[in-house]
């Protein structure tokens, strides 16, 4: 969900994490008329972060170069500065901006692709994480000083020749992503735990930041952190539990246990692998009527009432949406058949047997031990996410654990304690054409050996888990800052360890 509406923001991945890789790229601007500026494409060239790459010193090149220092350093007289300057008419420009360097790191170039006097189009590379690459296209007026007049930035495979991050044994990655952990608390953009683990053996693991920024309560292994969507994991399993004793069918429509909800169309429509494939059509929850009723919204049912008449997006089967409201109707499924509640299903079904003792969903006022506090940015500050948090976290996302609990529930997967191999092979497994979501679980085809897991995403938390069954590793990061601070540091050490 995103929480301003420019195309630079929105080009960029969604902050609710999966949901990121089914957004839809922005048309590169069309350039502006150059006007009476007849200066030529190849004049004097500027410097900026690459000994190889360099920005003409045209209107368009000159506004790139200077969003790109001021985006950098990150500063607020330097980010006021350049939005007073160049984005007038954009109220949010330095809160877009600040959005921008929080989940890239900042912006390097690496080269440029289209030059003319107005508009600019090059190539960027993000500063943390895997160094993911971008398109850079800035059109600007004839003025002066020269006004934005459309901007945006698109995610791009790695160009052709880009360096790419080296392959490290298993000591070096240890010594090089505590490092890059350091680094990162230091700089304040992660506070939270991490843990890497082969065959359930912890390699390397610890703390930083703190928990409780009011009370000076630091964060440690046995601190609890908010999970946001990965609650969908306990989800699917439950659920595919169901389909292997045979009470459900992945084929069920949800009409045939729910007979009186509210929409026929999507009762009769929607079947149980839509809902666990994000392919049913449900839509989302997060919106106005959520911010309008959060805390009223206290059971699985409360959001059928709120959200049940609505019809669906599209044909279920056709498309691949990620929805919230999806999940939660997997969990009225469970209830409805089970005859249990939601929370007691999986704390028996899920957490018992996977031997986690500090995984829940309490509601929020409700005092958890170790339950740590998740803190969002508010421009140069960190504010507490507690507007934003539901009543109770739900079968869609919302719950919390620690870096322990999780690690079991990843043994219990390998070890087939929970599904099937048959089933948990089928869950693990690209349900649509966008071949990266199988039921419940997100998927890194990209790397062979395979990895499945899922991360989390909100104001105020981040998270994830991947789990690699070729080689019994088991990575899991868990931070109480937005995202993507934990997730980064997941995707760091994703594209350094060896795999075999």
């Amino acid at each position: 969900m995103t929480r301003f509406a420019d195309p630079i923001h929105d080009a960029m991945p969604s902050v609710d994490g999966h949901a990121a890789r089914a957004a839809a790229a922005h048309r590169s601007p069309r350039p502006t008329a150059i006007g009476r500026f007849l200066v030529a494409t190849m004049a004097l060239l500027l410097p900026l972060s690459s000994a190889h790459a360099q920005l003409p010193s045209t209107p368009a090149g000159m506004v790139l170069a200077s969003y790109l220092d001021a985006l950098n350093a990150g500063t607020r007289d330097k980010l006021e500065a350049f939005a007073k300057t160049h984005r007038p008419d954009r109220p949010t420009a330095v809160d877009i901006m600040l959005d921008l360097r929080w989940r890239t790191g900042g912006l390097e170039l690496h080269a440029v692709e289209h030059s003319e006097p107005l508009t600019i189009q090059a190539v960027v590379r993000e500063r943390e994480g895997t160094g993911t690459y971008n398109r850079m296209s800035i059109t600007v007026n004839d003025g002066n000083p020269a006004l934005i007049t459309a901007i945006s930035l698109v995610r791009i495979p790695p160009p052709a020749g880009a360096p790419v991050p080296a392959r490290l044994d298993q000591r070096a990655a240890v010594a090089a992503w505590e490092a890059e952990i350091n680094r990162a608390a230091s700089a304040g953009t992660f506070s939270g735990v991490w843990l890497w683990a082969r065959n359930g053996t912890v390699i390397t693991s610890g703390a930083r930041g703190l928990a409780d920024r009011e009370r000076g309560i630091a964060n440690t292994m046995d601190t609890r952190f908010r999970i946001g969507s990965m609650n969908k994991m306990f989800t699917a399993v439950a659920t595919l539990q169901l389909v292997e004793r045979g009470l459900l069918s992945l084929d069920d429509p949800i009409g045939k246990f729910l007979p009186d909800y509210p929409n026929a169309n999507v009762a009769s429509k929607v079947k149980v692998r839509h809902l666990l494939s994000h392919t049913g059509g449900t839509g989302n929850i997060f919106g106005p009527d959520f911010d309008a009723h959060r805390l009223e919204l206290r059971t699985l049912q409360d959001y059928v009432t709120l959200y049940g008449a609505r019809d669906l997006l599209f044909e279920p089967g056709t498309k691949w949406d990620y929805s919230n409201y999806g999940f939660v109707l997997l969990g009225v499924l469970i209830e409805k058949i089970t005859g249990s509640s939601y929370y007691d299903y999986v704390a028996q079904h899920v957490f018992k047997v996977a031997g986690m003792t500090s995984t829940g969903s309490e509601p929020e006022d409700v005092a958890v031990p170790n339950r740590s506090k998740g803190y969002m940015r508010d421009q140069f500050a960190f504010v507490s996410n507690e507007p934003t948090l539901p009543w109770r976290g739900t079968s869609a996302g919302g719950g919390y654990t620690t870096a322990a609990d999780l690690l079991k529930f990843a043994e219990a997967l390998r070890s087939n304690r929970l599904l099937k191999a048959a089933t948990l092979a089928e869950a693990t497994r690209p349900q649509f054409a966008t071949g990266d979501y199988g039921f419940g679980f997100q998927l890194d085809l990209a790397l062979e050996p395979r990895a499945y897991g899922h991360s989390g995403a909100a104001p105020g938390m981040s998270a994830i888990l991947r789990v690699y069954p070729a080689s019994g590793y088991s990575v899991i990061v868990l931070g109480n800052l937005d995202s993507p601070s934990a997730a980064r540091l997941g995707d760091w050490l994703h594209a350094r360890m060896q795999l075999r």
